[in-house]
Parts: C-alpha cells; sequence; structure tokens
C-alpha cells in the first residue's frame, strides 16, 4: 500500500508501470550499401565478399543483410571487416573492403550487402 499526496505522482507511477509491460520498440536504422565484386574462397577462413561501398558507411557492429535479384537472401551479422589486409572498425563510401559474414557463406557476385542498426526503446504510454 503507497499512500501519495500528488494524483500526478500516482498517475506518473501507474503510466510506467503499465509502459514496462509493453515489448520494446525496435528501431532499424540504414547505414549502408555495400555491393560485392569478388568472393574470395579461404581454406582456414571461408567465404569472404570482396566488395566496394555504393553508399553510406559499414561497422563492424552493424547488422547485415544479403540482397540478391531485389529479395533478402540472409539477415544477420558482420564477421569480419577488412581494409587493405588490416582489421577495420569502419569502412566508408567510395573505399573497398573484405566482408566476411557470420554463418553465411553462399555469396555471389553482384549481391548487395545493406549495412543496419538496430535499437530498442522502451515504449511510453
Amino acid at each position: 500500500v503507497r499512500n501519495y499526496d500528488i494524483i500526478y505522482r500516482l498517475i506518473d507511477e501507474v503510466r510506467d508501470a503499465l509502459a514496462g509491460l509493453l515489448a520494446p520498440e525496435i528501431i532499424e536504422t540504414y547505414e549502408g550499401t555495400a555491393e560485392i565484386r569478388q568472393v574470395f574462397k579461404l581454406s582456414k577462413v571461408g567465404t569472404v565478399a570482396g566488395c566496394f561501398m555504393i553508399k553510406g558507411a559499414i561497422k563492424r557492429t552493424h547488422r547485415a543483410r544479403i540482397i540478391r535479384g531485389g529479395v533478402v537472401a540472409w539477415q544477420g551479422g558482420i564477421a569480419t571487416l577488412k581494409r587493405l589486409k588490416d582489421d577495420a572498425s569502419e569502412v566508408r563510401e567510395g573505399q573497398e573492403c573484405g566482408i566476411q559474414l557470420a554463418g553465411f557463406d553462399d555469396i555471389k557476385v553482384g549481391d548487395q550487402i545493406e549495412a543496419f542498426s538496430i535499437e530498442e526503446r522502451a515504449r511510453k504510454l
């Protein structure tokens, strides 16, 4: 049992409690697009996509999706991101890079890798 001097505090507390019961709002933000120009199959590493950044930027922490023929073929994370044989945290528009996708090796020349980030926000009433 709680006592309140001001009715507005009661209303705010009930509103916050109800908002906590709602599922969080998921916001997806587009970050960049890379075109796969060459595919490298390495015995110890797996399949690496040689890419050229068309738009935006890709960071290692972003999520990625493969777009093949206008359809999403796969969605997941980026395992490695390289720029000139060195690990890179970010690759910007107009640069070339090597991208290895986590758990996906069916990469083809001409596919596009679209990078995006996901943010979860608590809903408010």
